[in-house]
């Protein structure tokens, strides 16, 4: 990508990478908090103030990297702090707490095709074309967060859902993985499978929000 290009993408890209980063993260603290964990409201993480979340290599250098590189775009920002012994039932309730953030991507993803379907209308409008590139960009973050998200891998959120609905015996047997779960996405990242893992699921979710919004 062209340093001009690269330029005019990232300025597009800003609000719609800090707001599904922030949000995401946001959520998962907020039903913690619900579901009796005060943990990440005392350290101040339910926040919509992007600074609380910001990770200089997920949030900054990884999303730049995928932008200049022409990648999927994707990163990620500090995990809220949960504690799940202190959820009122923490096998249960952990479903909950994890699947918030991948859902909070998904509204965020129907609200950017919303405003792109907006933008769409009045094609004329100066703002037009920033518009429905921010919007596009806003959609694609958010599917492939929410997608990346939901692999059943701990201590992504897909992994504590699966742990969350397994049986026990499975369950702790799946969540002896979480200390080497990010090598392991890491690992996949650096090889063509996270790629070729993630494209069919990120192209049908975006179809979808196409056909659903008649884009």
């Amino acid at each position: 990508m062209q340093i001009d290009q690269l330029i005019q993408t990232i300025a597009l890209a800003a609000i719609p990478v800090l707001f599904a980063i922030t949000l995401h993260e946001a959520a998962h603290g907020y039903v913690a908090r619900h579901f009796g964990d005060m943990t990440a409201y005392q350290a101040g993480r339910i926040s919509l103030n992007p600074l609380r979340h910001i990770d200089p290599v997920g949030t900054l250098l990884l999303p730049l990297l995928t932008l200049w590189m022409g990648g999927i775009l994707f990163g990620w920002a500090k995990p809220v702090p949960v504690n799940f012994a202190a959820l009122r039932n923490p096998k249960k309730d952990m479903l909950w707490v994890a699947i918030a953030g991948p859902a909070s991507n998904l509204v965020m993803a129907l609200g950017w095709a919303l405003i792109y379907k907006m933008g769409m209308l009045f094609p004329e409008n100066y703002f037009a074309a920033p518009l429905l590139g921010m919007a596009k960009i806003g959609i694609e973050i958010n599917i492939v967060l929410m997608v990346l998200n939901l692999l059943p891998l701990p201590p992504l959120d897909g992994g504590r859902v699966a742990v969350s609905l397994l049986p026990h015996r499975q369950a702790f047997q799946l969540a002896k993985i979480e200390p080497y779960g990010m090598f392991i996405l890491i690992f996949l990242a650096v090889t063509p499978v996270l790629n070729l893992i993630l494209s069919p699921l990120v192209n049908f979710a975006f179809k979808s929000i196409v056909l659903l919004f008649g884009l």
